[in-house]
């Protein structure tokens, strides 16, 4: 089967023209026996020896006892998936958790940001600390109001030790901002919306890096394609927002630069036609303008393949997860 599947992903990359190898060296689910009816929203780090997972799972999203769970990659094998982070309180009040995002520090220092509140309108920025790669976290942290951390997808670490947050908010229209901590999420600071609900409502911005203070958000939109937006000052500016030609039907995308220097995005490439989020895509680019279509990871009309995560391991391997069919948290291991 994995024979058949990675000579489907290489004739697909030839009969389009582009002459990219691309290996699928492993594919699984993380959570083999699922703990909770319902999955979603993961996240990736590398770690020692590994990989960390982390989702959020319950009876349904927005259900109060919705939890964070993390499972880690080791010696070839997912862990049994634990629950690190809940909306639990003293005073006997549970809030639904969301999207989490996980962030290595280079000494060892893991940061969890996720969101607690009944839905995004509402919702409140967290984080927990782990120092020994997942084994134990600490109390839980709440943001300063207005402060989510990443919202869906990974941050930037500068060489300055500067934190940069790609986020957004719902509450009064969808709308992107950017956030920055320089002491590990003690303090931070944000700049005001970068984007015009009333032009275009966008949210949940991956980032790609282009150079020293250069960088570029791709971005979830209400416009049926994908958004984008650059800055030249390490996020303090930015340009005009644009339509890019990928088609999107409203769903989280996520994507990388790679040590080389080209891009990866993961993401749907379908409008609600019936597919909707039935169709889910690796592509790939060597300026964040110009995509070539590289895998096909899923297609299956009426079934939901949704918020990928994706990073590049020190070694150049892609990892790729996603959400399947809100029932698992599915894992892709890629040599590009």
């Amino acid at each position: 089967m994995i024979k058949r599947f990675i000579f489907l992903g290489f004739l697909c990359a030839v009969l389009i023209g582009k002459a990219q190898n691309v290996t699928l060296v492993a594919k699984d689910f993380i959570d083999t026996l699922p703990i909770t009816p319902s999955c979603h929203a993961s996240t990736l780090i590398e770690i020692p020896g590994g990989i960390m997972a982390a989702w959020f799972g319950g009876e349904h999203e927005s259900h109060p006892l919705v939890g964070i769970y993390m499972s880690t990659l080791q010696k070839g094998a997912w862990s049994k998936p634990m629950e690190i982070a809940n909306g639990k309180f003293s005073d006997g009040q549970q809030y639904a958790c969301y999207n989490p995002v996980l962030q290595r520090y280079p000494d060892g220092e893991i940061i969890l940001f996720y969101k607690i509140g009944k839905g995004p309108s509402t919702w409140w920025g967290m984080l927990k600390r782990s120092f020994d790669n997942g084994q134990h976290w600490t109390a839980p942290e709440k943001l300063p109001d207005g402060i989510y951390g990443p919202i869906k997808n990974k941050a930037y670490l500068t060489k300055k030790g500067v934190l940069i947050c790609p986020s957004s908010s719902e509450d009064k229209g969808w709308k992107v901002h950017v956030e920055f901590t320089s002491d590990r999420g003690k303090t931070w600071t944000r700049t005001e919306a970068i984007t015009n609900p009333t032009i275009a409502g966008v949210i949940q911005p991956a980032l790609l890096f282009h150079g020293e203070n250069e960088y570029e958000f791709l971005m979830r939109s209400q416009q049926d394609a994908i958004m984008r937006m650059e800055t030249k000052d390490g996020g303090k500016h930015w340009s005009a927002l644009t339509k890019t030609n990928l088609p999107n039907p409203n769903s989280g995308i996520d994507a990388v630069t790679l040590h080389n220097g080209k891009h990866i995005l993961v993401y749907n490439p379908t409008l609600k036609n019936g597919m909707d989020r039935g169709e889910l895509i690796v592509a790939i680019s060597n300026d964040g303008k110009i995509w070539t279509p590289l895998l096909t990871l899923e297609k299956e009309m009426g079934a939901e393949f949704s918020y990928p995560a994706v990073i590049q391991g020190s070694d150049g391997i892609l990892h790729i997860s996603y959400t399947w069919k809100r029932q698992r948290i599915k894992y892709i291991k890629l040599k590009v």
